[in-house]
């Protein structure tokens, strides 16, 4: 058994630390989203739909947001209420996904640091692009709601997280360095 151990240490020290970061950071969440009494919704998700709503205007597009609910907030595109955002749109279980990943391949400690929030802020800004994105699409091509909305953007979001992993584990992880060939 020791002789297994110490033959797959790294295996077990990268699902140690994916695991144990994933779940401190969902823990840390879930304690911020507590603070929140009942159905009512965060701050971040509220953050996400101003952002969304700035970012149309941007682009002269007529969207409206409407936080009359406790639990979700109204797209309204052109007149037309198209979608809603909800907790789970504020791509916040992506980037605690995204950093755990990169804590388990860590590098220093600055340079990790530095590419958690980067690829955070990376994330973050997608995720409002996708979600503008989102409703223009559902506006122009309603029938496609559930392709656009359950596939091809997770799809994109995911794909980006993926690229952002590749990039760490190949440039910056403490792992790339071992790999590199003279």
């Amino acid at each position: 058994m020791k002789q297994y151990l110490i033959q797959y240490k790294p295996f077990l020290m990268f699902l140690a630390k994916f695991f144990l970061t994933y779940i401190v950071l969902t823990i840390i969440y879930q304690f911020y989203l507590n603070t929140f009494e009942g159905n009512k919704i965060d701050s971040i998700t509220q953050l996400v739909a101003k952002n969304t709503e700035q970012l149309m205007h941007f682009f002269n597009a007529d969207l409206v947001v409407v936080n009359d609910s406790e639990s979700y907030i109204k797209l309204i595109y052109k007149q037309q209420y198209l979608a809603r955002i909800i907790e789970g749109c504020n791509a916040i279980s992506v980037i605690i996904l995204f950093a755990s990943f990169i804590v388990a391949f860590s590098g220093k400690v600055k340079q990790t640091l530095f590419f958690i929030i980067t690829g955070s802020i990376v994330i973050y800004i997608l995720n409002v692009i996708r979600i503008a994105l989102l409703v223009v699409l559902m506006y122009n091509y309603p029938q496609e709601g559930e392709l656009l909305h359950g596939t091809l953007f997770p799809l994109f979001i995911y794909g980006v997280v993926f690229i952002l992993w590749v990039i760490w584990v190949n440039k910056f992880s403490l792992y790339a360095k071992k790999t590199i060939r003279t």
